[in-house]
């Protein structure tokens, strides 16, 4: 017996600055939760922070990820063309994306059925390893959690500018060490993955 799942359709980018801040932005154009944005940032020394819009995405994201501080703060992301800007709280981040490299054509062609799917997820988890060491497609998440990406398309990101606090994070480098919020990392190289996102609950949270 499974439990019910959630499914969120967007996009996660994630980055690495010259500081050793790392960034992960969620963009969910369609969620149970509604259109939201939310940032997960780790620090040099392994502080893991979630940026969330309201108390209870934040609460949703926390148990399925690992956090040592939450914040409740509001968070933008506005697109246009390559370009977008992420306001979260006292963050403010800019990237560029580049073009779809041939794997990002590829994943452009994978069926909506197959994003939703997690035979798909795990069929697709060795390769994406193999790929991209750190990325997972498929795993737990949170006590009795299990969660899913199904990969629709891929851009690098060839520029980014971050301020937090007030300080600038440095320019763009890859993500590395791999972030530690759950059960995989986003990929080294920056990346911009248009994604699908389901995360099957424990059958006790029905």
């Amino acid at each position: 017996m499974t439990g019910e799942r959630l499914r969120f359709d967007g996009w996660i980018a994630g980055v690495g600055t010259v500081s050793g801040t790392r960034l992960v932005v969620g963009h969910w154009p369609r969620s149970p939760f509604g259109a939201f944005s939310d940032v997960m940032v780790e620090h040099p020394g392994g502080e893991r922070v979630l940026l969330a819009p309201s108390r209870p995405i934040a609460d949703f994201v926390a148990a399925t990820y690992r956090f040592d501080r939450i914040e409740v703060v509001p968070v933008a992301v506005t697109v246009a063309g390559d370009s977008w800007l992420v306001e979260a709280g006292a963050l403010r981040l800019r990237l560029r994306t580049g073009r779809r490299s041939a794997l990002g054509l590829l994943l452009s062609t994978v069926p909506a059925p197959f994003a939703h799917s997690p035979l798909w997820a795990a069929l697709c988890d060795v390769p994406a390893r193999l790929l991209m060491p750190g990325v997972r497609t498929l795993g737990r998440a949170g006590p009795g959690r299990r969660e899913w990406y199904g990969a629709r398309g891929l851009r690098p990101v060839v520029a980014a500018d971050a301020v937090l606090d007030g300080a600038s994070l440095g320019g763009l480098a890859p993500l590395d060490p791999p972030v530690a919020f759950g059960f995989g990392s986003a990929p080294r190289r920056p990346s911009l993955v248009r994604v699908t996102t389901t995360v099957e609950l424990a059958t006790a949270e029905r």
